[in-house]
């Protein structure tokens, strides 16, 4: 994938250079460096990430285990089909790993995603998901076995003496699978179907990861590290819209890449530092992307339309290369730019002494942060139909996301929270919850008002089309405040009390209220603090321009470029800028309206990689990097010819809901089926503001009746408005609308951040 080229280190020999350009740095570690990577291997042994050798032990027997049984199962229905003695006995399957286990950054009680490779005889639906499946059945070591055929990747679920383990199944073009077999080669693909080559995708990954980073052991504690403040933080669900195990292994190899010679200590401060500054839709890449002549097809925004509105493209490095990263969202991305601008904040503090590992790591109070919540219940008659309702609403939560965003025009943000929540008082129930605020950094209007409900209506109708749905599965989505989140969601059932010690979010929080208490003071109103914004990060961007200039002569450079500014092929330009995040701090404007996602149809050359212009870049071996010049490094890196794509936001999101109805991905346990839902929203908006001209409302496609009220106390049941039969047309006049009862309006300027973060 890629010719890697040769690098000067440290000690003036040559080392391999990983990647598609040259490392930033090749610094290599100072003693602070070391100390705080003791302290950090301490703390995550602390936190109890690592397995113990027991654990490990038994996992090892659990997979030599099953490794027996595939090959006495190949064996088996090898005789079965009456092949001769010969390939009776030379019949063979063969077990692989990947994901977390394989990189070697999984933790206690983790499940082992491994692959069954099996030949051309042995057939996924009658002998995987027929014969295997009955012979696992009936062995008592095996619980909760649970099969999912229709699954984008199909997958096995179950235990093994007590091991979580999914398997996939690959079936090759050969009559005998060698035991030294090598499917890091692209020639295992040969005559492969599709189910296939997206089962051997996650190996083939994993694989070429640990050969393009230049120190597995270093990775493997930054990834570790990474791992938990993302869980930690909210932002680790591909499911959800955030990134998932795949990506962040990604992420982390390219600053390993980047900084080949450091330690984890510097590769997390560099992650932070880097991400920050990085100007998404740009490509996250470790190698260059390689058409092969197998045709299979690859991440390629200039031939393929739905790879032009990726948000966050990450970039597998096995061939066919895809982007891991499609479920990113423009609300899910906004939060994780949010969170890598906190990251890196914590960092220089900890560089300074006045932070450490403990605040990096300290969880986000999702059920604090915001006032208004959307409170989804999911409910089913046994717990097959549950776990299978579960996975189908939880893959399509974020088509709720993009909706509401979309129908409020971008005003009304959601934050989707990446898991459920089980209420032991409930049996065969489950909740998913999502945060409200009303876009950061826009005055609200006084009496304006966010109306959802045939927003709620279209997303509920279009989840109860679920292929396999049963009687029983039902679903409800309420408007709940802060005041009465259910007990349930907290750890022990019991509400915590507001937190008395300081935390860093709330320090930070403080002090930017007391700063925008000044500003309002000094009599600035929102508009003019936002052009007063704009006019320092120009200002900032021209001693950033100058910097090269300056340092040349000893200058003494105290002004950085802030993370709104960007560079595009050495011409500096300045970003919009949305207004204040959920902790209340400026950013760039990330993806504000999907009518400004970017096309990368020219950032690729012809063979894949980056221009020659990004190739140039050389590390200094005399002094460690400044921040200064890393960044002008990071945006080098970056720079690339852009395209604005005008595409209409209906447009993308028809794709999106055609992409996601076919892709079921395999950790959602929801056995779908393709059904593409036709938006009953398709060519007008469902959301309307009070005080404003309306569009001719549509009539719910559930026919519901008049609106309810939810008796739970603080729920509000968003139910679709009244509405009368539609004309001919499929449309109807405004003025045949029966006033709908205002229930779950939500008022605009109700929507500010919890108290302390409030704008």
């Amino acid at each position: 994938m890629g010719s890697p080229g040769l690098s000067t280190g440290n000690n003036g020999g040559q080392q391999q250079r990983l990647g598609i350009t040259e490392p930033i740095s090749l610094g290599g570690p100072t003693e602070y460096d070391e100390i705080k990577t003791r302290e950090l291997e301490k703390f995550l042994q602390d936190v109890g990430l690592y397995e113990s050798r027991e654990e490990a032990v038994s996992r090892e027997e659990v997979l030599g285990r099953l490794d027996q049984i595939v090959k006495n199962w190949v064996k088996a229905i090898s005789r079965s089909k009456c092949l001769n003695e010969q390939l009776v006995q030379e019949a063979n399957a063969k077990i692989f790993t990947f994901g977390s286990y394989r990189l070697g950054v999984h933790g206690p009680g983790a499940d082992i995603d491994t692959l069954c490779v099996g030949p051309r005889h042995a057939t996924r639906e009658d002998d995987f998901f027929g014969e295997l499946y009955r012979m696992l059945l009936e062995m008592p070591e095996v619980t909760e076995l649970h099969p999912v055929p229709d699954a984008h990747v199909p997958v096995m679920k179950f235990k093994f003496k007590g091991v979580s383990i999914d398997l996939l199944y690959a079936k090759l073009s050969l009559w005998v699978i060698p035991e030294d077999l090598d499917i890091s080669q692209d020639s295992i693909l040969q005559n492969a179907d599709e189910q296939t080559v997206r089962s051997l995708n996650g190996c083939r990954v994993t694989d070429q990861i640990l050969r393009l980073v230049p120190n597995i052991k270093n990775f493997r504690t930054t990834l570790r590290c990474m791992r938990f403040w993302a869980k930690r933080r909210g932002v680790y669900s591909n499911v959800a819209g955030f990134l998932g195990g795949i990506n962040w292994a990604l992420l982390v190899a390219r600053i390993c890449q980047l900084f080949p010679n450091a330690l984890p200590n510097m590769l997390v401060s560099r992650f932070f530092r880097v991400y920050t500054q990085w100007r998404w839709p740009n490509p996250v890449m470790l190698c260059a992307i390689e058409e092969k002549s197998l045709g299979l097809q690859v991440w390629d925004p200039r031939r393929n339309p739905k790879d032009r509105f990726h948000l966050m493209p990450i970039i597998t490095p096995a061939y066919p290369c895809m982007n891991s990263s499609y479920n990113v969202s423009s609300s899910t991305l906004r939060i994780m730019t949010e969170e890598f601008q906190r990251g890196n904040e914590i960092c220089e503090a900890m560089e300074a002494n006045k932070a450490d590992w403990d605040t990096l790591f300290e969880p986000f109070s999702f059920f604090e942060a915001y006032k208004n919540y959307l409170q989804i219940d999911i409910n089913a008659e046994n717990e097959d139909d549950l776990r299978n309702w579960k996975g189908w609403v939880e893959s399509r939560l974020r088509q709720l996301t993009l909706k509401i965003e979309r129908h409020t025009f971008n005003m009304l943000q959601c934050h989707p929270h990446p898991g459920e929540f089980t209420d032991k008082s409930r049996p065969l129930h489950c909740s998913f919850f999502m945060g409200l605020q009303r876009k950061q950094g826009v005055p609200a209007s006084e009496g304006e008002q966010f109306d959802i409900r045939l927003t709620v209506e279209e997303f509920k109708h279009s989840v109860n089309m679920y292929t396999l749905w049963k009687p029983g599965m039902e679903i409800h989505v309420t408007h709940v405040k802060r005041r009465n989140i259910p007990s349930f969601v907290f750890p022990g059932g019991i509400r915590p009390p507001r937190p008395s010690k300081a935390t860093w979010d709330s320090r930070r929080s403080s002090a930017e209220k007391s700063s925008e208490c000044k500003g309002v003071s000094d009599g600035l109103d929102d508009g003019r603090k936002r052009k007063r914004m704009d006019a320092n990060g120009a200002n900032t961007l021209k001693g950033a321009n100058s910097f090269a200039a300056s340092s040349l002569n000893g200058e003494d450079n105290k002004g950085s470029p802030s993370v709104g500014n960007v560079s595009v092929g050495g011409v500096l330009a300045s970003t919009n800028v949305i207004g204040e995040p959920r902790e209340g701090k400026t950013v760039c404007n990330i993806t504000d309206s999907i009518n400004n996602s970017r096309s990368l149809g020219g950032n690729l050359a012809q063979n894949g990689e980056l221009s020659s212009q990004n190739k140039d870049l050389s590390a200094s071996n005399d002094a460690p990097f400044s921040k200064e010049a890393e960044k002008l490094a990071i945006e080098k890196i970056m720079s690339g010819p852009y395209v604005t794509n005008h595409t209409l936001p209906q447009e993308l999101d028809d794709l999106e809901d055609d992409f996601e109805c076919r892709n079921q991905v395999k950790d959602l346990g929801a056995n779908a089926k393709d059904s593409t839902v036709e938006s009953t929203l398709a060519t007008m908006t469902a959301t309307s503001f009070a005080n404003a001209p309306e569009s001719p409302p549509l009539t719910s496609s559930s026919g519901a009746g008049p609106s309810t009220l939810c008796p739970s106390g603080g729920l509000e049941e968003l139910e679709p408005a009244e509405l009368v039969a539609p004309l001919s047309n499929g449309f109807r006049s405004a003025a045949s609308v029966a006033q709908p009862k205002p229930l779950i309006r939500l008022n605009f300027t109700s929507l500010g951040k919890a108290s302390g973060r409030s704008t």
